[in-house]
């Protein structure tokens, strides 16, 4: 079955949490702020994969969503960045906005990688906060939600090549379908 029209939805990745935390050991009598960022969400890409010709895959996975960004600790310790979200469609892919009809990407040339999604930045810790007046913050900044998008994806190029028959003559056939497939 030929696929060449699909409605999807993707999301990029949530960043992570800021901590509030403060240092605390025996022997160290100012201890202080020491908490770490959050990471970095996931991004979403759409690559073009020259195994695949239609868009069949999309006909029952339809959400797509990228990793969240983890949320920082104590120690000054960085959450781990989301993993980003690769998604393959075939040559010849138009990638629209469903609410503006707006084209996002024009995907036509083999082996090309658009960026539709920024996943969301990860939150500051309480470290950043402290000053020389404010030496104890207890607050730490908050992540940056994910976008959702809810895209078209629509091949333009249906076939490279059409057949035009000519009633038995087989040598004159081949030769025209030769002339449109190199043009």
């Amino acid at each position: 079955m030929f696929t060449d029209y699909a409605k999807i939805t993707v999301k990029s990745g949530d960043g992570g949490n800021g901590a509030i935390t403060f240092r605390r050991e025996k022997y160290v009598a100012a201890g202080g702020p020491d908490g770490g960022d959050g990471g970095k969400g996931g991004d979403v890409y759409f690559v073009v994969d020259p195994d695949s010709n239609t868009l069949i895959d999309f006909r029952f996975k339809k959400k797509f969503k990228a990793q969240n960004g983890e949320n920082g600790s104590g120690s000054n310790c960085y959450g781990k960045s989301g993993q980003d979200i690769y998604i393959k469609v075939p040559r010849g892919t138009i990638i629209k906005d469903a609410q503006t009809e707006k084209i996002v990407a024009d995907l036509s040339k083999e082996g090309q990688k658009e960026l539709i999604l920024l996943g969301g930045r990860g939150g500051k810790g309480n470290s950043h906060f402290a000053t020389s007046t404010r030496q104890a913050p207890h607050f730490a900044q908050g992540r940056r939600k994910r976008i959702r998008k809810r895209t078209n994806i629509r091949i333009k190029e249906l076939s490279r090549c059409r057949i035009i028959r000519i009633s038995k003559c087989r040598k004159i056939n081949s030769i025209i379908c030769s002339f449109i497939c190199k043009a």
